[in-house]
Order: structure tokens, then C-alpha cells, then sequence
């Protein structure tokens, strides 16, 4: 868009507010959200533009200001960033959190200092290393998505680079540069908030009101099967809730290689829902058996109470390993008019699921 002139002629009127929405929003959503990080970070690139905007167009002494202005900010920025990447809510209040905040305070002063005529030369000598400190903030930022890879982290490299690419350009175009970088965290939070209400954190599925949303958008052909875990509150009596997660992990690993495009989602404790767009129970079912069959053949290997935080060298061979047999049970509905709710089907397809309980598990049951 940058590189267009047309374009630019076009959003040049629009620059101005640019800043102002994406960051005034974009901080009220961060602080709603308790996102205390992104808070900083978007009031950090607000800053670094305003700076820039204010201190860039002068001549003389004010142009010798507004460089200093610009290399002190883009020492700054890249480091903030870095340094609010890896801050965590909880950390926030700790002695490392508070060294982060005041030294975010202590940032303009130091700023302010640096303009003083006495000390141009050391100004000078740190306009050498801003491409150095890019590279060190941006392997920092790197290692705290590889070390923990959620979509603000993600976001956190990229805003650094749209920090990277406003500081090699000028006037306008920097100030679109540094607001896109805002608008990259503000977009991160926004996604994730929207996984974190329609989405299931452990079994990374879409969650119940997903399938509720995805129930309201199809016409009056499709099927929805239920599926339970067997024997799920004798298992998770016996060996502990740790070791239901990770039933209830890799189950959800087995749903998603589902065949026939169903579509699966976790509806709530052991019982997961497998929506079929555009099908019939009947052209569901070879899917749903074999996905039954699937789940019978396979082995859950269960994991050791007292297994350590990191992987030994040296492991335990599976056989030694306790193997547990899981199966599952599935009841299949469609809807039984045009006019049918899909609350009624999820009942029919549950009321399957049920009958294949009672007649011994381990099946999969049409409705009706």
C-alpha cells in the first residue's frame, strides 16, 4: 500500500487517526482482558510514534534532537518488546516485573538526557548499534515463541518487525508502520479470546458454543453423532485426572483424522460431538464404525505418577509401560424434518448413545 502512490493519496487523510484508534482501542481491549503486557506494548509503540511525529520535522538544533529522538527510540522499542514478551501476568508483580515497569518510567527521561548538547557524542555511538539491538530483541522475542508458541507471542515478533521496518522509514510511513505493529497485538488478543470462549484448551478442539454457532449455519442436511468415552469415571477414579486428560487428549488426536468430513468438538466432560455437514446418519455411519474401531485397536500407554519434568536419557521400554484398552460409544442422529431444531437432533443422537450403553458398549447406534 506504501509502495502505491495512488494509495497513499487516498489513505494520506486517514493517517492522522490511525494511531489514535487502533492504540486508544487497542489498550482498552488489552486492560478489559487483564493483558497487562500488551497494555505496555501498545502504549510503547504509541509513544515511540508520537516521539517521532513530534521531534522529526525540525531544522538545526531541533533536527539534531529529533535524531538523537529517533536512535534513543529505536535502542528502546526493540528492547521493550523483548522484555514484555517474556513478562507474564503473575511476573508482573514480581521483582522482575517491577524492574520492567520502572525501567519503562525511566525511559523518556533518559530519552530527555541524551538531547543535552554535552551528550551528542554518546548519542552518536549509539546510532551504531541499533541494527545489532533489532537482531538481539528479535531472537528474544523468537525464543519466547518457541519456548511458549501462543498467537500474542507471535504477534509480539511481528510487531517488532513493524517496528524495525517504521524505523527505516520516515514521516508517514513510519507512523503506519509503528500503528500496523499495534494492530498486530490488538488482533493476537482479539483471536485469542475468541479460542479461549470457543475453543477447548486441553484437547485443542472447538468447544461447545463452536457447535452450537456451526448447528445454526447449516441447512436441514446434515448428521451429528455423540461420542463417550466407556468406563470414563472408573478410569479417571482409578488413575487420576492427569491421566483423564490425556485419554481425553487422545481421543481428541483420534477424532480429528475422522473421515466423511465430519467435523469434531469437545460438548463437555468425556463426551465429544462429530458434526457431518451435508450427510445423512446413514452415509455417517462406515465413518463413525471406523472410527470406533480405531479407537478399540489402539492402546493408551499410561504414563508414570512419578515420571520426571524432562525426558531421561533413558526410557522405559513401552512394554515395561502400563497399556490400558479404551473404546467408545457413538449415537448418530439427522434431523427428522425441515423444521427440525438442532437441540432435538443432539437429544436423538444422545439418546442413541445411550442405547449403545446399555446393550454393552463399545457400538455405534443410529437414532430412530
Amino acid at each position: 500500500m506504501l509502495g502505491s502512490a495512488s494509495l497513499r493519496a487516498t489513505l494520506s487523510p486517514l493517517v492522522p487517526v490511525y494511531p489514535w484508534v487502533v492504540f486508544g482501542a487497542g489498550v482498552l481491549l488489552a486492560w478489559r482482558f487483564h493483558r497487562s503486557a500488551l497494555v505496555l506494548a501498545l502504549l510503547v509503540l504509541f509513544a515511540a510514534d508520537r516521539a517521532l511525529a513530534v521531534f522529526g520535522g525540525g531544522e538545526g538544533g531541533a533536527e539534531s534532537a529529533g535524531r538523537v529522538v529517533a536512535t534513543a527510540a529505536a535502542l528502546l522499542v526493540p528492547l521493550d518488546l523483548a522484555a514484555l514478551a517474556w513478562v507474564t501476568e503473575r511476573s508482573m508483580l514480581s521483582p522482575g516485573g517491577r524492574w520492567v515497569l520502572g525501567a519503562l518510567l525511566a525511559e523518556p527521561l533518559a530519552v530527555a538526557l541524551l538531547c543535552r548538547p554535552e551528550l551528542a557524542h554518546l548519542a552518536m555511538r549509539l546510532e551504531r548499534g541499533v541494527l545489532e539491538t533489532f537482531a538481539v530483541a528479535f531472537a528474544l522475542t523468537l525464543a519466547r515463541f518457541l519456548f511458549r508458541p501462543t498467537i500474542i507471542h507471535s504477534s509480539f515478533a511481528w510487531a517488532l518487525l513493524a517496528a524495525f521496518l517504521a524505523f527505516r522509514a520516515t514521516g508517514a510511513s513510519a507512523t503506519v508502520y509503528l500503528t500496523t505493529g499495534g494492530l498486530v497485538l490488538v488482533v493476537s488478543l482479539v483471536e485469542t479470546s475468541h479460542r479461549m470462549a470457543y475453543g477447548d484448551e486441553l484437547t485443542g478442539l472447538p468447544g461447545r458454543r463452536a457447535l452450537a454457532e456451526a448447528l445454526l449455519r447449516l441447512g436441514d442436511r446434515y448428521a451429528v453423532a455423540m461420542v463417550d468415552i466407556d468406563h470414563f469415571k472408573k478410569f479417571n477414579d482409578r488413575y487420576g485426572h492427569d491421566a483423564g486428560d490425556q485419554l481425553l487428549r487422545m481421543l481428541g488426536a483420534q477424532l480429528t483424522r475422522i473421515e466423511g468430513g465430519g467435523r469434531p468438538f469437545r460438548y463437555g466432560g468425556e463426551e465429544f460431538a462429530v458434526l457431518f455437514p451435508g450427510k445423512s446418519a446413514d452415509d455417517a455411519l462406515p465413518h463413525l464404525e471406523k472410527l470406533r474401531r480405531a479407537v478399540e485397536r489402539s492402546t493408551f500407554t499410561l504414563r508414570d505418577r512419578d515420571r520426571p519434568a524432562r525426558k531421561p536419557k533413558q526410557t522405559a521400554p513401552v512394554a515395561a509401560r502400563k497399556q490400558l484398552a479404551v473404546t467408545v460409544s457413538i449415537g448418530v442422529a439427522e434431523p427428522a424434518g425441515a423444521r427440525a431444531a438442532p437441540e432435538e437432533v443432539i437429544r436423538a443422537a444422545d439418546a442413541a448413545l445411550y442405547r449403545a450403553k446399555d446393550a454393552g458398549r463399545n457400538r455405534v447406534y443410529r437414532a430412530g
